[in-house]
């Protein structure tokens, strides 16, 4: 996917403004940087919930805008903040949903091995009958990811998936996004506030100020001392666990 000069504004202010990069395939991207930096919307405008004014999105060689939305939905998913279904859903009913692409809502026996393969993979065959309304925050988000990997898309794009989960739940989820890339091929981008996540499960880091790129890079590149405290205008101080680096206020 490649990004070029893209802008949008917002009540007359540019809140992104000219942004270009090509995103790795089958890799881990992670978008950062402060609130309203422009994060949220460059994933929204790539995923085409939301309309750019003016730039380039190209997806598979071809301008997102061109692509017809069922073709699309077989290559690219989107997991947005607001997943508050009101619908009385089972897991294996939200599950079944992200195949809707393939099936139109007619499942066949290669949708339904699709689905048990995705419940399967998060963990939640003792779940699958459970309403989701009935499940914690953990439970839940797992489901909405399963419902995405039973999509079978090669690009996963995840808008802030660890919001409100807990530290247990929330590191659990991230090495769900690490296992989508190492072992399903997939490629994952996901905009992220929580920096050392982004620093431990990512290839590759996007950061964001003022509705610009900062900073694009490997992990090593942009989580310096240097490169974070222009972004955040907080200063760091970096260390490393498992030859990650991490970074710690002061």
């Amino acid at each position: 996917m490649l990004v070029k000069e893209l802008t949008k504004t917002y009540d007359g202010k540019r809140v992104v403004n000219e942004v270009s990069f090509s995103l790795p395939k089958g890799k881990v991207t992670s978008l950062i940087g402060p609130n309203g930096a422009g994060k949220s919307t460059v994933m929204g405008v790539i995923s085409r919930l939301i309309a750019r004014d003016s730039g380039i999105v190209e997806f598979e060689g071809e301008d997102i805008g061109k692509w017809k939305s069922k073709e699309l939905s077989k290559r690219l998913a989107i997991l947005t903040q607001s997943n508050n279904i009101q619908m009385k859903l089972t897991v294996e009913e939200l599950v079944a949903f992200g195949r809707f692409p393939y099936s139109g809502g007619r499942l066949t026996e290669e949708d339904r091995e699709m689905i048990d393969r995705a419940i399967a993979y998060m963990e939640l065959d003792e779940f699958r009958d459970r309403f989701i309304d009935e499940l914690s925050g953990g439970q839940r988000q797992r489901a909405y990811i399963a419902m995405v990997i039973a999509q079978d898309t090669e690009y996963i794009l995840l808008d802030e998936p660890t919001n409100n989960l807990d530290i247990y739940h929330a590191t659990n989820l991230m090495k769900t996004v690490r296992k989508l890339c190492d072992e399903l091929g997939k490629t994952v981008v996901l905009v992220l506030h929580e920096i050392n996540y982004a620093a431990f499960y990512s290839d590759y880091i996007c950061a964001f100020a003022n509705g610009k790129i900062a900073r694009f890079g490997t992990v090593e590149e942009v989580m310096t001392k240097e490169a974070l405290t222009e972004i955040y205008k907080v200063d760091f101080e970096i260390m490393k666990i498992a030859g990650k680096p991490l970074s710690i206020y002061y």
